[in-house]
């Protein structure tokens, strides 16, 4: 009896530490009717399995916290019960400030209202320089930051795409741009002409693979910076270094009741209260 408990105690220790294989045995059959008892190995497996497998349960049910135990420094789009961090801080070779979630909201598209992503906006609201003025309009205070400081876009798709479905999105949002700002003469012949190449390279930066679900993407708009071009990264895609289409490109979102109306509705309430 000794022996059989050691050997459970070894099967049991062994299978916290490697996944479980289905093990190869010769049917069983009942006692009744053949005399033959229930195989003492059969019995011996099958313990060391109850024991490890509530071993890894409890591991899992220890990790995954339920969504009401979420800390307290997220905010979660309530239509698709996707969590975004209150600040954000992307790693960089080059210092970025620590982005201020202003609002959030879900994408959908077609009749039928599919939610393809959520997506948060940030600014550097910290940014000593960003003197959002009191009496601004809610569309003025977001016009406002989006050319005066950085700015990023976080997207979480909502189920498994691909980036070049989304890019796809993207170019039809920055075209379309291109005509209202043609329409309404706030975009020079000079600035159109300059736009064409760095439109062409953001598209060529998607790749056609897979992008999961809620795996976020971010889009940061860097900082004005003197004469230089204003840039637009994806981050660990690339990045393009274009005024017009650095800023228009988050200034899309915001046109009208925007690409998501959740999400300009959530920046204009964040806003209400700003302005100096």
């Amino acid at each position: 009896m000794q022996r059989l408990q050691a050997l459970a105690a070894r099967v049991a220790i062994s299978g916290s530490h490697h996944s479980f294989r289905p093990i190869a045995r010769r049917p069983v059959h009942s006692s009744a009717g053949s005399g033959r008892s229930f195989p003492v190995q059969s019995l011996l497996w099958g313990s060391a399995f109850v024991f490890a497998t509530s071993w890894v349960l409890k591991d899992k049910l220890h990790l995954d916290a339920p969504e009401d135990e979420l800390p307290e420094d997220t905010r979660v789009d309530p239509a698709t019960s996707i969590a975004f961090p209150t600040t954000l801080r992307i790693p960089s070779k080059v210092p970025l400030p620590t982005f201020t979630l202003v609002g959030l909201g879900v994408r959908t598209v077609s009749f039928l209202g599919i939610k393809v992503y959520s997506v948060g906006f940030y600014a550097d609201l910290a940014n000593p320089n960003l003197n959002i003025p009191k009496s601004a309009t809610p569309d003025e205070k977001i016009e406002y930051i989006v050319r005066n400081t950085a700015c990023v876009l976080r997207i979480m798709p909502t189920r498994a795409t691909s980036y070049s479905h989304l890019r796809d999105g993207f170019m039809r949002a920055l075209q379309a741009r291109m005509r209202l700002c043609q329409q309404r003469g706030a975009l020079t012949q000079e600035e159109e002409a300059g736009a064409q190449s760095p439109l062409r390279k953001f598209k060529s930066l998607f790749p056609n693979t897979p992008l999961a679900k809620h795996t976020p993407l971010d889009i940061l708009l860097t900082a004005p910076e003197g004469s230089q071009p204003r840039s637009l990264i994806i981050r660990d895609l690339g990045s393009i270094q274009n005024d017009w289409v650095a800023r228009e490109f988050v200034m899309a979102y915001f046109e009208g009741a925007g690409i998501s109306p959740p999400l300009k509705q959530s920046v204009v309430d964040s806003l209400e209260p700003f302005g100096r």
